[in-house]
């Protein structure tokens, strides 16, 4: 059976049914269990003697803690992640995800409208994971992001998105031209719309779909290889499905 490409709605069905009483998943759960596996495909795709120096870019909702976690994970392994997060987040949990990188003596650019703090971290990248907009993004980007998007772009680095590259829209895609373009894609939990004709690399991530839940929005997804965080997505086939 082919593999399901889930609309906006959809996928804020699943999440809200993950942390239901039903599905009895907390955030904090969810987030780790997504951030893990963003670093696990990032560590898969760029080795660590190459491209240690990551630039771990977090937009201020759900997103961006799943990037927070990413950065934790990736100090773990060995890499030198920089966070960078032009307008952090306010719930608690955002402040504890920073707190535990601070911890971890993981670099923290402060907030700022000026980006030549982070004109200054690309030059000393070497690889950009993007965790700034999330399945909600509507267009247009505001400020401070308008400017930052553009700059990741210039700067030629690789990039790896966190399930749909910023500045796109989650069923249409990057129809504006505006998003980035990455060079790999960490869907989460099922793929959207959106990233249907995504030519990069693609995994999937989040293993935490209950077989329940995978059955009843029909998702389809693919096996997860041994005790892996993310699966490859390359080779397996598509289907369109709206409920």
């Amino acid at each position: 059976m082919s593999l399901r490409y889930i609309s906006a709605r959809v996928a804020q069905q699943i999440d809200e049914e993950l942390m239901s009483s039903v599905g009895a998943f907390s955030i904090d759960q969810l987030m780790e269990l997504a951030g893990l596996a963003c670093a696990k495909a990032l560590a898969t795709v760029y080795a660590r003697d190459r491209y240690s120096r990551v630039l771990v870019c977090c937009g201020p909702g759900n997103q961006g803690g799943d990037g927070l976690v990413a950065a934790r994970h990736l100090g773990m392994f060995g890499y030198k992640p920089t966070v960078y997060m032009p307008k952090p987040g306010s719930k608690e949990i955002y402040k504890r995800l920073e707190k535990q990188c601070v911890n971890m003596e993981i670099p923290i650019i402060p907030p700022s409208n000026d980006v030549e703090d982070l004109r200054n971290a690309l030059q000393s990248s070497d690889v950009i994971l993007d965790a700034i907009f999330g399945f909600s993004f509507k267009p247009p980007i505001r400020a401070p992001f308008d400017k930052v998007l553009p700059l990741l772009t210039e700067s030629r680095l690789p990039i790896v998105s966190v399930d749909i590259p910023s500045g796109w829209d989650v069923e249409k895609g990057n129809d504006l031209g505006v998003g980035l373009k990455p060079d790999v894609l960490v869907s989460l939990t099922a793929p959207k719309e959106g990233v249907k004709d995504f030519t990069g690399r693609h995994f999937l991530g989040g293993r935490f779909v209950p077989k329940s839940l995978e059955e009843k929005f029909e998702l389809n997804l693919p096996p997860y290889p041994g005790a892996d965080q993310v699966v490859e997505l390359d080779s397996y086939p598509k289907q369109d499905l709206h409920l």
